[in-house]
């Protein structure tokens, strides 16, 4: 579904992804781990059009979409959930989520994709009329999470969806993204979490400095010496 191939990215003249490849098969769940700086947001920015490649390609089912703009992507079935939360706080959750939807012109599916939403999520629903910003951090993800699946993605790319939660919430949100994956949308996951996203996710990669260093399965990465002591903490 998704191909990543020798993908070079620049900040100014400072280069942060050195020619990474990556494939996602649809169907997925597939988790980019590495420690803060690695690259890691800014390969899932690239796939969203939100940041330009240098040098390489993205394909997505076969068509290239690294010189595509950022809303034609969403429209193509590729959706983000950012880094932060970044929901709008002075909307009510109704109102956040509605602006997820906007490519899609059908009324009937906008109805459909919020009702499942509010299936996915019973706590939206009892705030569906509350101001974003009075929301919990965990709530505020969860509405961030259902805004991006409002565009009905055949992909959805989830960044740091645990990223400040306790854990009981983390818990949560991850039993959700593996029931999204079951309704069939493919999930690439970065997560700083990463016995939890190796849990839950088939494949990973592990990004060091820009660069892929290791691509396995979650199963034989949860059991790798290498991973167990730079991300389990295991020694």
């Amino acid at each position: 579904m998704l191909e990543i191939k020798n993908l070079h990215v620049k900040y100014d003249q400072v280069e942060v992804l050195h020619g990474i490849d990556m494939t996602v098969q649809s169907g997925e769940i597939v988790t980019i781990l590495g420690a803060n700086g690695a690259g890691k947001s800014t390969t899932l920015m690239c796939i969203s059009g939100l940041i330009r490649a240098h040098k390489g390609e993205i394909l997505f089912n076969g068509k290239p979409i690294h010189t595509v703009p950022a809303n034609k992507i969403v429209a193509s079935g590729i959706s983000q959930s950012p880094e932060g939360r970044r929901v709008f706080g002075t909307l009510t959750v109704l109102e956040n989520l509605r602006l997820g939807a906007f490519t899609i012109k059908d009324k009937h599916q906008i109805a459909n994709n919020m009702e499942w939403i509010l299936d996915l999520f019973p706590r939206l629903s009892e705030r569906k009329h509350q101001m974003a910003g009075t929301l919990s951090g965990g709530e505020q993800q969860m509405l961030a999470i259902g805004r991006s699946l409002m565009s009905s993605p055949k992909l959805l790319l989830l960044d740091e969806p645990g990223l400040g939660l306790a854990p009981i919430l983390v818990q949560t949100i991850f039993q959700t993204i593996q029931q999204i994956n079951k309704n069939g949308v493919t999930v690439l996951l970065v997560e700083q979490n990463a016995l939890m996203a190796l849990k839950l996710a088939h494949r990973g990669y592990v990004l060091e400095v820009g660069n892929v260093v290791l691509e396995d399965t979650a199963a034989r990465l949860l059991n790798n010496d290498n991973i167990q002591s730079a991300y389990l903490g295991k020694h």
